[in-house]
């Protein structure tokens, strides 16, 4: 009995620990969020990166995208497609809520409950997004863009683990 309690003490801290991460839009209450997952975009050539977080509001929750880019004009524009795994597409619509700092642009866009239901039973496979800016010679690379839900780049044919975030089961928990 004295072990049991130390033991279950010390996994309630750790899944609590794991929930840490939070998410505010341009000053407002931060909210519960999903670590950030770095889905990778290969045609996206200045950076192959794009940041991925959801957190859940009390309407619904948020989907934060971040991208690297070359100077402030670019920025993510228009609605974005979430794939899910299971064929699922939601679409979200362009709201304007964006930041650029620190050579990242930054869009947010809303899930009513509905779809934060959808994310919480299916993985997010792809991410669908616009970049737009200005066009000369030294601008950011602009057009549509995929984001697909990889670990890393490589791996070998004798890897058996995992090359995916479980972005379900961390969108469940929120």
């Amino acid at each position: 009995m004295r072990l049991k309690l130390p033991l279950f003490l010390l996994s309630l801290i750790a899944n609590i620990a794991n929930a840490q991460e939070s998410l505010s839009v341009k000053g407002s209450k931060p909210y519960p969020a999903t670590q950030k997952y770095v889905f990778i975009c290969e045609k996206y050539a200045f950076s192959g990166e794009l940041d991925v977080q959801v957190a859940k509001t009390e309407k619904g929750g948020i989907l934060k995208l971040s991208v690297a880019i070359a100077n402030d004009q670019s920025k993510i524009f228009g609605g974005v497609y979430v794939d899910l795994a299971n064929g699922d597409v939601i679409a979200c619509v362009d709201k304007n809520v964006k930041e650029t700092a620190d050579g990242k642009t930054t869009a947010y866009y809303y899930f009513t409950p509905a779809e934060m239901l959808k994310l919480k039973k299916t993985d997010i496979q792809g991410i669908r997004f616009i970049i737009v800016g200005n066009s000369n010679a030294f601008s950011n690379e602009t057009g549509h863009f995929t984001a697909v839900n990889k670990n890393s780049y490589f791996s070998t044919a004798y890897d058996k683990s995992k090359k995916t975030f479980d972005t379900a089961k961390e969108i469940s928990i929120l």
